[in-house]
């Protein structure tokens, strides 16, 4: 069997409708680039057949994984489950609706191919465009969370950090996933954070973002932004204490000095 080049990783929830269209898309670009992948798919206990449909594509895409986790844990418990089960050189994670395209893996992997280890996907940075925009009061939200988390972590280099669009070389994923604990969509500045604690080369990627409609942000509950807050509190404090043993490994630009 060939070494697997690229691992693509798709956390799904309540997805039945769109998961399967979205996974002949993404066949279909990974085909034409002639690469060597497998696709995941990642249920996180999903109360729809999400798992069972997206099983019945087996047939269509050999490469096809689907790991079914019977209860709900959150978006980033099963991102680094994903990231951890990957056996590619290059593991992209991306949302399961499709608001960024499977075709910015195209840029992802010239990055990682000319020395990143880790692919930061950024809706606020030169060359980004948004197609279509979240409703007023969740982008202010968002802006609100951007700052606090830059203020907080010091990612002062990083206006979006909540793109669902990041790739990584297998080192860097299993060096941060098997560190990361945030469950929820905290899980996304808790990876940066580790990743360039660990000493990792980090480039952010300007995308094409579209905004889907089914999203579970809120104001509270255990995906709003209160708990988003109370994980980046959090994050910081096990930063504080050692909590995240790190001890920086050798990365890509260790290679280019």
């Amino acid at each position: 069997m060939e070494k697997i080049q690229l691992s693509i990783i798709i956390p799904a929830y309540k997805e039945s409708e769109r998961i399967g269209g979205n996974l002949l898309e993404i066949k279909k670009y990974l085909e034409e680039k002639q690469l060597v992948y497998e696709i995941l798919v990642v249920v996180d206990g999903s109360p729809d057949n999400t798992a069972e449909i997206a099983r019945g594509y087996a047939e269509q895409i050999e490469n096809l994984r689907v790991l079914d986790n019977k209860e709900n844990h959150g978006k980033g418990y099963v991102v680094r489950q994903g990231l951890l089960a990957a056996q590619g050189e290059y593991r992209i994670f991306l949302d399961a609706d499709g608001s960024t395209s499977i075709t910015h893996t195209d840029r992802a992997l010239e990055l990682l191919n000319d020395g990143a280890d880790v692919v930061i996907g950024s809706r606020d940075i030169e060359g980004a465009y948004i197609q279509i925009h979240q409703p007023r009061h969740r982008e202010i939200m968002g802006d609100m969370g951007n700052w606090l988390i830059r203020i907080v972590l010091g990612l002062w280099s990083y206006p979006d950090t909540q793109c669902g669009f990041k790739a990584l070389r297998a080192n860097a994923a299993e060096a941060v996933a098997s560190r990361m604990v945030v469950d929820r969509f905290g899980f996304d500045f808790e990876l940066i954070i580790l990743a360039q604690k660990l000493g990792f080369k980090i480039v952010q990627m300007p995308v094409r973002w579209l905004n889907e409609e089914g999203s579970t942000v809120g104001l509270t509950g255990p995906n709003g932004f209160i708990q988003v807050l109370i994980d980046l509190f959090k994050t910081r404090f096990r930063l504080w204490s050692g909590k995240y043993n790190i001890q920086p490994v050798k990365s890509n630009k260790d290679d280019t000095k």
